[in-house]
């Protein structure tokens, strides 16, 4: 095997409360300033005045961005950085699920290294780390408040950029499952089915390690045993603390192997219409799953067992079938729509979102390498 990294914050703090130990460690690091990057929802319950709040008792002042668009895009990223020049921030807060998170790193990105954002597409396009950021989560889905990727909408091109860079990777994580309380159920169910699918398309990533796959599968039986309930009974507790864990687990997975077709097929429906990316990665990974089993049925098979399934005496094609069911049926009962055709997506859009998904970064270590028409028709096969 060939050498590998392994890329986390320094620091992440985990469970009920942790709020108030985050206040305490963003005191401990010196910094004066913040620019909170979030979006008006968090804004209108009440959670981005407690943080401030929060702050302002350990000597740190605040002021706040909160345009975040769901797909967060370039302007997002200007009109932020904008703001924390002319208040001259020293550091940035996200707060809130991946839009946010996702727009912090990309402001902090550009205010360290100079142009746009559009300049670090690509891996690794950044010759020094970001300002200091402080991610606190309030979704348990995309994992981006502990990753190094950063997901910014190009509105002139319609597509979503992939910035994948170890400069984005925050210094420290919250992960509050008090925080997580008042999410609806939509929203559960897609960042939940965003997280089996980091975890899934790490899982059976060529760049997979013994780490990432101990991490992915534990997140896979997490959200097996939890997502259901956290959808239905979103007050619940232990349901919300173990969605919480399962996708810093996912993020762990993928930060460190990487992601597949389903991610890089299901941004471009996200640039292009404008879409949920939870829903259009929920819709789309059984199908590119189904596409993956020519190579990856054993490991699709390992899949179904974390998710409680009994393969014991089966080949590993049905273990793998049977993987997919699974899926499937976990979509079906946290109501993810059956296809793609429901959100607005058009057939003659097919050959514009196939011809971009075959250049996103995150295709590269998908188990097989399809060709433009195999693309074509898995997007045709999840309408």
């Amino acid at each position: 095997m060939a050498a590998t990294t392994f890329y986390i914050p320094a620091i992440n703090l985990m469970g009920s409360g942790c709020l108030k130990e985050a206040a305490t460690a963003v005191e401990s690091y010196g910094w004066k300033k913040a620019l909170i990057v979030t979006d008006k929802p968090l804004v209108n319950l009440g959670v981005v005045g407690q943080v401030a709040e929060l702050l302002s008792q350990h000597g740190v002042t605040s002021v706040v961005y909160d345009e975040v668009k769901p797909n967060p895009n370039v302007t997002n990223v200007e009109h932020g950085l904008t703001i924390l020049k002319d208040n001259q921030c020293d550091f940035v807060i996200s707060l809130g699920g991946g839009s946010p998170h996702d727009c912090a790193k990309a402001i902090a990105l550009v205010a360290a290294n100079g142009g746009a954002i559009t300049d670090y597409e690509g891996v690794d396009q950044s010759a020094k780390p970001q300002l200091p950021l402080v991610a606190i989560n309030t979704t348990a889905g995309t994992a981006s408040e502990m990753t190094r990727f950063c997901i910014i909408t190009d509105d002139t091109r319609h597509v979503k950029m992939a910035i994948v860079d170890k400069h984005t990777t925050p210094v420290l994580s919250v992960n509050d499952s008090d925080l997580m309380l008042g999410m609806p159920p939509s929203l559960t169910a897609a960042t939940g089915m965003d997280a089996l699918t980091h975890a899934i398309e790490a899982y059976v990533s060529t760049a997979a390690t013994p780490i990432t796959d101990a991490c992915a599968l534990q997140a896979v039986t997490l959200i097996s045993d939890y997502l259901r309930t956290a959808v239905s009974d979103g007050k619940n507790e232990q349901a919300r603390e173990k969605m919480a864990y399962a996708e810093f687990l996912a993020g762990m997975a993928f930060n460190n192997a990487s992601l597949g077709y389903v991610h890089a097929m299901a941004h471009q429906l996200g640039g292009f219409y404008d879409l949920p990316h939870g829903v259009c990665n929920a819709i789309l990974l059984p199908h590119v799953q189904t596409f993956n089993a020519q190579v990856a049925a054993d490991r699709l098979g390992d899949v179904a067992k974390a998710m409680g399934c009994d393969v014991s005496g089966k080949s590993a094609d049905d273990a793998a079938q049977i993987c997919i069911d699974a899926i499937r049926a976990l979509a079906a009962d946290v109501n993810i729509p059956a296809g793609v055709a429901e959100l607005g997506m058009k057939e003659e859009d097919i050959p514009t979102l196939a011809e971009n998904a075959m250049k996103d970064a995150c295709g590269v270590t998908n188990p097989i390498q399809p060709t433009f028409e195999q693309v074509c028709q898995i997007f045709k096969e999840a309408m």
